[in-house]
């Protein structure tokens, strides 16, 4: 049961800081995209990268390069967009895409935590529920980023604040 409260945690509170801090949880969402790319196709070198650049530094374990391969884009982007989302109902609209870039926060973490912690998270209630919705997670997210990202352009907004 601590962990169903632990998912339900980690879903919850990127949804309050990213309304709260006003990010936008569109760029957010792909970013965290562009993580799981990275983790699928740099993931398995990225070790020996690490050591090309800096041969000092101690190896990191698989677990942990991937955790920051995968956190790396969508912790920048948050840094870089805070208070971007201006207006009450911009902002109300954002909790769509932050709900999903937060769902999809844990559908990438918890494969990518280590072994053990890993293991005992995937066999939750709550764990087998949030997985069987994956792809409406995805699929949903995407479209919802995409319509609130296209709603930012100028072609959107009011005549007058486009002149200002």
């Amino acid at each position: 049961m601590n962990q169903n409260i632990a998912l339900i945690i980690a879903i919850a509170v990127p949804v309050v800081v990213f309304v709260a801090l006003r990010i936008n949880a569109s760029l957010v969402f792909l970013s965290l995209c562009l993580g799981a790319v990275l983790v699928q196709y740099v993931g398995t070198e990225a070790n020996d990268l690490i050591g090309l650049i800096s041969p000092h530094a101690g190896s990191a374990s698989d677990s942990t390069v991937k955790f920051a391969l995968l956190l790396a884009p969508a912790a920048v982007t948050s840094l870089v967009t805070i208070f971007s989302v201006h207006g009450h109902l911009k902002n109300v609209v954002n909790l769509l895409p932050a709900v999903a870039a937060a769902a999809l926060l844990v559908l990438l973490a918890v494969p990518a935590l280590p072994p053990g912690l890993s293991h005992s998270l995937q066999h939750q209630q709550s764990w087998h529920y949030l997985s069987s919705f994956q792809a409406m997670v995805v699929a949903a997210g995407a479209v919802v980023s995409l319509g609130f990202l296209w709603t930012q352009r100028s072609f959107f907004q009011h005549q007058d604040k486009r002149r200002k």
